[in-house]
Formats: C-alpha cells, sequence, structure tokens
C-alpha cells in the first residue's frame, strides 16, 4: 500500500506528478482523496454517521472517523473512489446515489506524518439499516452515529462530551449494539476548516 502512486498537486489542485504513497505522507505532498458522509434525518433531527477505524490500523486506530474515505490512485479518478463505500462499508452505492459537497481542504498532522488532501466530499442522506453493513475487519470496527447539532457543539467547545450510538464488531464479526460517551479526542482531527465547510454543505444539500 505504501508503495502506491498518487497524483501530486500543489495547494492549488495544480497537478505536479506522482510519487508514492509513503512519499506523500513524508514529504505532505497535496494529494487527492475520496470521502463519502452518510447523514439521515431521524424525526426532527439530523444525524452523521461515523466509522470506527479498526485498531490495526496504522493511524488514528479506533477514532471515530469519516463514514467511508480513501485515496485515490495515479490511474484513477475522484468517481473511482465509490469503491471505498464497497470495500469498507460493504456497502453499494452509485454516482447518482450521492450528493456533491465539492472539494475541500483537510491537512492531517502527527510526527513524521503530513496528510494534506484535496478531499472530493460527497453526502449520502438514506436510511441504511445496521444489518445492511459488512465491515472490512482491518479497515472499519463499527459505525456510530451522533446528531449534528450535539457535533458541532463537540468540535466547537460548547460541550465536552455527547452521546454516540451504533454498533462495534467482535472478532467473529458479529454487531454489538453500543452506546458510547464520546469527546473531541475520540474522532480523528480533521482540520477545524475542514469540519465547518464539510456541515455547512450537508446543511445546504
Amino acid at each position: 500500500m505504501e508503495k502506491e502512486l498518487l497524483k501530486t498537486f500543489d495547494e492549488n489542485g495544480n497537478a505536479r506528478g506522482t510519487a508514492t504513497r509513503a512519499e506523500v505522507h513524508r514529504e505532505g505532498h497535496w494529494h487527492e482523496t475520496f470521502h463519502c458522509w452518510f447523514t439521515e434525518k431521524i424525526g426532527e433531527e439530523h444525524f452523521i454517521f461515523f466509522q470506527v477505524r479498526s485498531s490495526d490500523k496504522k493511524d488514528y486506530p479506533n477514532l471515530l472517523d469519516i463514514t467511508a474515505a480513501g485515496h485515490i490512485l495515479a490511474e484513477e479518478t475522484h468517481l473511482d473512489g465509490l469503491r471505498e463505500v464497497k470495500e469498507e462499508l460493504g456497502i453499494e452505492l452509485s454516482l447518482e446515489d450521492l450528493k456533491s459537497l465539492g472539494v475541500i481542504k483537510d491537512s492531517l498532522k502527527s510526527p513524521g506524518f503530513l496528510d494534506n488532501e484535496l478531499c472530493h466530499v460527497f453526502l449520502y442522506d438514506k436510511h441504511i439499516p445496521f444489518d445492511h453493513y459488512d465491515l472490512q475487519r482491518e479497515e472499519v470496527s463499527g459505525i456510530m452515529m451522533t446528531s449534528m447539532s450535539e457535533f458541532i457543539n463537540l468540535w466547537s467547545g460548547k460541550k465536552q462530551k455527547i452521546k454516540a450510538e451504533g454498533f462495534l464488531s467482535s472478532g467473529e464479526q458479529e454487531k454489538k449494539p453500543s452506546s458510547l460517551l464520546v469527546t473531541k479526542r475520540d474522532f480523528v482531527p480533521h482540520e477545524d476548516s475542514y469540519i465547518y465547510r464539510v456541515i455547512e454543505a450537508m446543511k445546504n444539500s
């Protein structure tokens, strides 16, 4: 995986060439990713669905993250990112099922790791029963949801903890209903500018 080739760009989205995934993250090259957020209106409240990253993940294990996401390889277009939804969640969607939220920049920084992304962001807002998910074990260990309003309060610092509900998968892939109190530290640390732009786009979609 670290030797996969990705297209590289400057921060304005102008193509520069290609580099391996390892080099891209080591040097901080801008590159393309696919992000698909699941949302659903339940009653009068909108909910956002997060994947729980597997404990086996090299980066940000066990944290809550975008419902499905992945890198776009050098020979691919952003539409090929649909494979991530099928691979990670076992849910097959078509482009017609999604609403495009455009390209939104995001940067994730940790020691020896600089992930500068040009994110092709999409929204799926239809109901999917939890028993329809077939999670990719080495990538995803559960699906949790929070209300959009509570998530905004958490991210902005108005609340320190909020409730997340959904399921976690055991080693045998059994889905166990789960309810957790989570803090901002339980989420992958996406940039505030990225999160707020996604939320605003969700509201206006």
